[in-house]
Protein backbone atom coordinates (compact mmCIF):
# COMPACT_ATOMS: atom_id res chain seq x y z
CA UNK A 1 0.00 0.00 0.00
CA UNK A 2 1.61 3.01 -0.92
CA UNK A 3 1.11 6.32 1.71
CA UNK A 4 -0.52 9.72 0.02
CA UNK A 5 2.42 12.54 -0.52
CA UNK A 6 2.68 14.73 2.66
CA UNK A 7 0.68 17.59 2.86
CA UNK A 8 3.26 20.44 1.90
CA UNK A 9 2.27 24.00 0.61
CA UNK A 10 -0.16 24.63 -1.74
CA UNK A 11 0.91 25.76 -5.38
CA UNK A 12 1.91 28.97 -6.29
CA UNK A 13 -1.33 30.81 -7.87
CA UNK A 14 -1.27 33.57 -10.19
CA UNK A 15 -3.89 35.99 -8.90
CA UNK A 16 -5.45 39.40 -9.75
CA UNK A 17 -3.06 41.41 -8.22
CA UNK A 18 0.35 39.97 -9.23
CA UNK A 19 -0.94 40.53 -12.47
CA UNK A 20 -1.52 44.51 -12.02
CA UNK A 21 1.77 44.86 -9.62
CA UNK A 22 3.54 43.15 -12.65
CA UNK A 23 2.47 45.60 -15.31
CA UNK A 24 2.49 48.51 -12.67
CA UNK A 25 6.33 47.21 -11.94
CA UNK A 26 7.21 46.94 -15.79
CA UNK A 27 6.19 50.93 -16.51
CA UNK A 28 7.22 52.46 -13.28
CA UNK A 29 11.02 50.87 -14.83
CA UNK A 30 10.58 51.78 -18.20
CA UNK A 31 8.76 55.25 -17.31
CA UNK A 32 12.08 56.17 -14.83
CA UNK A 33 14.49 55.03 -17.60
CA UNK A 34 12.99 57.21 -19.95
CA UNK A 35 13.41 59.84 -17.66
CA UNK A 36 17.15 58.97 -17.16
CA UNK A 37 17.73 59.10 -20.45
CA UNK A 38 16.06 62.80 -20.98
CA UNK A 39 17.68 64.17 -18.04
CA UNK A 40 20.96 63.29 -19.10
CA UNK A 41 20.33 64.11 -23.11
CA UNK A 42 19.31 67.93 -21.75
CA UNK A 43 21.81 68.02 -19.40
CA UNK A 44 24.76 67.22 -22.37
CA UNK A 45 23.12 68.85 -25.39
CA UNK A 46 24.64 72.26 -25.57
CA UNK A 47 21.51 73.02 -27.72
CA UNK A 48 23.47 74.90 -30.62
CA UNK A 49 22.51 73.40 -33.71
CA UNK A 50 24.50 74.15 -37.25
CA UNK A 51 22.31 74.27 -40.34
CA UNK A 52 25.85 73.19 -42.41
CA UNK A 53 27.67 70.90 -40.22
CA UNK A 54 30.21 69.62 -42.72
CA UNK A 55 31.03 73.40 -43.20
CA UNK A 56 31.42 74.37 -39.57
CA UNK A 57 33.41 71.47 -39.18
CA UNK A 58 35.90 71.90 -41.49
CA UNK A 59 35.91 75.82 -40.31
CA UNK A 60 36.65 74.74 -36.96
CA UNK A 61 39.49 72.08 -38.12
CA UNK A 62 40.94 74.99 -39.97
CA UNK A 63 40.95 77.18 -36.52
CA UNK A 64 42.40 74.13 -34.76
CA UNK A 65 45.04 74.05 -37.50
CA UNK A 66 45.74 78.22 -37.03
CA UNK A 67 46.06 77.76 -33.19
CA UNK A 68 48.25 74.77 -33.55
CA UNK A 69 50.38 76.92 -36.15
CA UNK A 70 50.62 80.47 -33.85
CA UNK A 71 51.25 78.35 -30.68
CA UNK A 72 54.35 77.05 -32.66
CA UNK A 73 55.11 80.43 -33.65
CA UNK A 74 55.27 81.42 -29.38
CA UNK A 75 54.44 85.02 -30.00
CA UNK A 76 52.85 86.40 -27.12
CA UNK A 77 49.93 89.71 -26.73
CA UNK A 78 49.59 91.58 -23.78
CA UNK A 79 46.82 94.09 -23.39
CA UNK A 80 46.71 96.81 -20.89
CA UNK A 81 43.74 99.91 -20.40
CA UNK A 82 45.33 102.71 -20.11
CA UNK A 83 43.00 105.79 -19.41
CA UNK A 84 42.26 107.12 -22.96
CA UNK A 85 44.04 104.31 -24.82
CA UNK A 86 44.63 100.80 -25.59
CA UNK A 87 48.47 99.62 -25.47
CA UNK A 88 49.56 95.95 -26.24
CA UNK A 89 52.88 94.78 -26.20
CA UNK A 90 54.05 91.75 -28.34
CA UNK A 91 57.18 89.21 -27.77
CA UNK A 92 58.33 86.25 -29.33
CA UNK A 93 58.62 82.77 -27.71
CA UNK A 94 62.16 84.20 -26.23
CA UNK A 95 60.75 87.49 -24.55
CA UNK A 96 61.83 90.20 -27.32
CA UNK A 97 59.79 92.67 -28.37
CA UNK A 98 58.46 92.07 -32.19
CA UNK A 99 58.50 95.31 -33.85
CA UNK A 100 57.19 96.30 -37.09
CA UNK A 101 53.66 94.42 -36.85
CA UNK A 102 50.62 95.15 -38.63
CA UNK A 103 48.54 94.87 -35.21
CA UNK A 104 44.58 96.00 -35.36
CA UNK A 105 41.87 95.64 -32.54
CA UNK A 106 38.13 94.96 -32.54
CA UNK A 107 36.68 95.84 -29.47
CA UNK A 108 33.31 94.60 -28.31
CA UNK A 109 31.26 94.73 -25.26
CA UNK A 110 30.81 91.03 -23.73
CA UNK A 111 27.15 90.90 -23.83
CA UNK A 112 26.15 92.77 -27.19
CA UNK A 113 26.88 93.73 -30.53
CA UNK A 114 26.02 97.46 -29.66
CA UNK A 115 29.68 99.92 -29.63
CA UNK A 116 31.77 97.45 -31.91
CA UNK A 117 34.70 99.17 -32.66
CA UNK A 118 37.89 98.53 -35.23
CA UNK A 119 40.80 100.08 -34.22
CA UNK A 120 44.28 100.33 -36.09
CA UNK A 121 47.43 100.45 -33.35
CA UNK A 122 50.37 102.19 -34.08
CA UNK A 123 53.63 101.38 -32.65
CA UNK A 124 55.12 103.71 -30.28
CA UNK A 125 58.11 101.48 -29.13
CA UNK A 126 59.87 98.29 -30.27
CA UNK A 127 57.12 95.98 -29.60
CA UNK A 128 54.48 98.29 -28.05
CA UNK A 129 51.41 99.34 -29.89
CA UNK A 130 49.08 101.70 -28.60
CA UNK A 131 45.53 103.81 -30.22
CA UNK A 132 43.71 106.22 -28.43
CA UNK A 133 40.11 104.89 -27.14
CA UNK A 134 37.23 106.83 -25.72
CA UNK A 135 35.63 103.80 -24.17
CA UNK A 136 34.62 102.94 -20.44
CA UNK A 137 33.99 99.85 -18.86
CA UNK A 138 34.53 96.07 -20.03
CA UNK A 139 35.68 95.03 -23.33
CA UNK A 140 36.26 92.16 -25.16
CA UNK A 141 39.14 92.73 -27.14
CA UNK A 142 40.52 90.90 -30.10
CA UNK A 143 44.21 91.18 -31.36
CA UNK A 144 45.03 90.50 -34.55
CA UNK A 145 49.06 90.92 -35.58
CA UNK A 146 50.54 90.34 -38.58
CA UNK A 147 54.20 90.68 -40.38
CA UNK A 148 55.47 90.72 -44.22
CA UNK A 149 55.88 86.69 -43.28
CA UNK A 150 52.85 85.92 -43.69
CA UNK A 151 53.13 84.95 -39.71
CA UNK A 152 50.08 85.72 -37.71
CA UNK A 153 48.88 86.23 -34.01
CA UNK A 154 45.03 86.38 -32.91
CA UNK A 155 44.54 87.06 -29.42
CA UNK A 156 41.28 87.84 -27.06
CA UNK A 157 41.39 89.67 -23.68
CA UNK A 158 38.68 90.98 -21.32
CA UNK A 159 39.67 95.01 -20.10
CA UNK A 160 38.22 96.94 -17.96
CA UNK A 161 38.52 100.79 -18.66
CA UNK A 162 37.77 103.23 -15.61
Amino acid sequence: MTQPPAPGPPPFTVKGWHVAAGVVAFFAIVISVDTAFLITAYRTHPGQVAPKPYEAGLIYNAELERQRVQAALGWRAGAQANPGQLEVVMMDSIGQPLAGLDVSALLQRPATEQGRTELALTETAPGTYTTPTDVVGTWDVRIEAGNARGQNLIAERRLQWQ
